[in-house]
């Protein structure tokens, strides 16, 4: 199908005139600056933030791109992934008459940022095994829907769907196809960034929240052609990036060794996982994992069981309304000591 990406856009936002912010206007640096209405005498507090912050996120950008093989320019980066994914629904979505397509279980933030921006939400179910069907992908090619979200590693199931049902959906579907990486880090998989030159219409996202370790600092990315990146920058605040976080996110990607060192220590404690809990006696099925958590099926009562390692101090994710996870609990791998206690917790439970 071909792909035209000024036919998605939202006609009111291809006539926009973008807000132009102080440091927009003037790039580079100068002996006195008073353009931009900040504090010159410094800052309140133990560290310099006086200044706003690069709005275009330079730095950080040209640390990534080698580290993603992609260019600078197709970079985006948001405060976590959902400015992303609210981003993308608005440049694209006309409140009240378009819609966006999930394939549930998936992430809640997609029907979120449609209910919020007024788009109706298109529901797709994942097959008993939470995989793509060569039906399903069939319907998600016959819609109308201005955005597809693929998760994957999907959240809460933690398994990669197939890469050649999502090429087939990039290869026929008529809007984005947003494949929704947060996971990748923990699989050994292809990134679908290898492939943004061969499908203008793919944008894939990142985060540094789960293998970073940087859940704190609200840092998402999003790679796609630069052409879409283009319209991401026009329609997002001016300075939706701190210089704080630009700081730490660049203090992170020179830190590679403790990167790797966590990533090693997080997929052992997966596999330590994996291999003891189907021995739990109310553990019924343990489901395969391409992320940092497992979805467990308990029985007699996942609620149950939830409630009881609340009990015990132990806080868990109980996603038993999900579609296809009743009896589920999501268990998010942890330190040696965290999953010990998980593990023990469960060998005691008497239901």
């Amino acid at each position: 199908m071909l792909f035209d990406l000024e036919s998605l856009v939202r006609p009111n936002v291809r006539a926009m005139k973008p807000y132009s912010s102080a440091r927009d206007e003037f790039e580079g640096e100068a002996r006195v600056m008073l353009d931009a209405n900040e504090n010159s005498l410094g800052s309140a507090g133990p560290e310099r933030f006086n200044r706003y912050p690069d709005p275009h996120q330079r730095a950080v950008k040209a640390a990534l791109a080698p580290l993603k093989g992609v260019a600078t320019e197709q970079i985006f980066l948001g405060n976590g992934s959902d400015e992303a994914i609210d981003l993308l629904v608005r440049l694209t979505c006309v409140p009240g008459q378009d819609s966006i397509l999930i394939l549930p279980p998936t992430y809640g933030m997609y029907e979120v940022a449609a209910n919020l921006n007024d788009v109706a939400v298109e529901r797709l179910p994942l097959t008993a095994d939470f995989q793509l069907s060569s039906e399903i992908v069939a319907q998600v090619n016959a819609s109308q829907a201005k955005l597809v979200f693929i998760c994957s590693p999907n959240n809460p199931t933690g398994n990669l769907l197939h890469a050649e049902a999502v090429e087939e959906i990039l290869r026929g579907f008529g809007g984005l196809v947003i494949v929704d990486e947060a996971y990748a880090d923990f699989t050994t998989a292809l990134s679908w960034t290898t492939r943004l030159a061969e499908f203008p219409n793919l944008v894939v996202m990142q985060t540094f929240s789960k293998a970073w370790g940087l859940a704190g600092l609200r840092l998402g990315m999003a790679f796609a052609s630069p052409e879409i990146i283009s319209y991401l920058n026009k329609i997002k605040p001016p300075y939706n990036i701190s210089e704080a976080t630009q700081q730490h996110a660049l203090a992170a990607l020179q830190d590679a060794e403790r990167f790797e060192a966590m990533r090693t220590e997080l997929l052992k404690g997966r596999d330590w996982l994996a291999e003891r809990l189907p021995a739990v006696s109310i553990v019924k099925e343990v489901f395969p994992s391409d992320a940092n958590f497992l979805l467990a099926r308990f029985r007699p009562d996942a609620t149950a069981v939830y409630d009881y390692l609340l009990e015990k101090g132990i806080v868990v994710r109980n996603r038993t309304t999900q579609p296809g996870c009743a009896g589920c609990l999501r268990l998010t791998v942890g330190s040696p000591e965290e999953n010990d206690a998980l593990l023990a917790a469960l060998q005691q439970y008497e239901g």
